[in-house]
């Protein structure tokens, strides 16, 4: 009996969210040779999307890493759209990177489910929420998996592919071939709170801001440390201003409920988000930023 799903069978993709994620899983899956519909809800974020995939492919071939005609085939396979069903149409992946909102990814998939082929398999990019709850908005949840990608997702290697209860073996197969294709290293988690990354992540973060919370150190001491003594590419409070203060509260308080106390958010980190302290996005968090570099 052949397999339902298959990385060979993958040629469309569709990109649900336009944004910080989306517009780099588009990237990669159109550097990789698929055609690619990058919808948003609107045409003009739809565009703006687009319009940063090629500046970094401009850069790409500024710095000598990316050949003129690979960037101008990559760019031409991608499509920007603000019609949800003419992104689905078709495609033989649908991936969803919009907000982490379980309510908002469950009626997006509703809606796919409406325009794309019955053949199409399903991913969420979700880094904590349930992908069987995500799944359970469609008629086949067999279909659905989860492909966690990371910022930035032209550069950072790992991929996260995460498999519920009722997820065809097939489908989490495809995953890490297409993984593999996009120039990933592909981990195979089960759906539970946080998955790996996230989990682990989160609590090295939160114990950081904990750190500051208590005097023990500064935000960049504490960063160097994690990076001169263990070796991490970038400390964890500098993590978390890229991610999103905002991000990672909302992350923290669902595994504080799914798992206890040891997720629970420090007050400062409540407090910075209240003020609008969110990191890189808003100019200051952790850090200072200022025309997307840390000051």
């Amino acid at each position: 009996m052949s397999a339902r799903f298959s990385a060979s069978s993958i040629r469309t993709v569709a990109v649900l969210g336009a944004g910080t994620m989306g517009h780099g899983i588009a990237h990669v899956a159109a550097l990789a040779g698929h055609d690619v519909r990058l919808y948003d809800v609107t045409q003009e974020l739809a565009d703006a999307g687009r319009g940063k995939i090629v500046a970094s492919l401009d850069k790409g071939v500024s710095l000598g890493k990316v050949q003129a005609d690979v960037r101008d085939a990559a760019i031409a396979r991608i499509t920007a759209t603000g019609d949800l069903a003419a992104a689905c149409t078709g495609a033989d992946l649908v991936v969803e990177a919009v907000p982490e909102k379980l309510e908002l990814k469950r009626e997006l998939f509703a809606a796919v489910e409406r325009a794309a082929p019955a053949t199409a398999l399903y991913a969420t990019n979700t880094s904590s929420l349930p992908v069987a709850k995500i799944a359970g908005a469609v008629g086949d949840p067999s279909r659905m998996i989860g492909m966690h990608f990371f910022n930035p997702v032209h550069l950072m290697k790992l991929l996260e592919v995460v498999h519920h209860a009722a997820s065809d073996p097939s489908a989490v197969a495809t995953a890490v071939a297409l993984g593999e294709a996009w120039g990933k290293t592909a981990i195979v988690v089960k759906d539970s709170p946080g998955f790996a990354s996230s989990r682990l992540g989160l609590t090295l973060g939160l114990e950081a801001i904990r750190m500051v919370e208590e005097g023990v150190a500064s935000a960049a001491d504490i960063d160097t440390a994690m990076k001169l003594g263990y070796g991490h590419p970038m400390g964890p409070l500098e993590l978390t201003d890229l991610v999103g203060l905002d991000v990672r509260l909302g992350i923290a308080d669902y595994l504080s409920d799914a798992l206890g106390p040891t997720f629970e958010p420090p007050e400062l980190l409540r407090k910075k988000v209240a003020e609008g302290k969110l990191g890189k996005k808003s100019g200051e968090g952790f850090y200072t930023w200022v025309d997307g570099k840390r000051r």
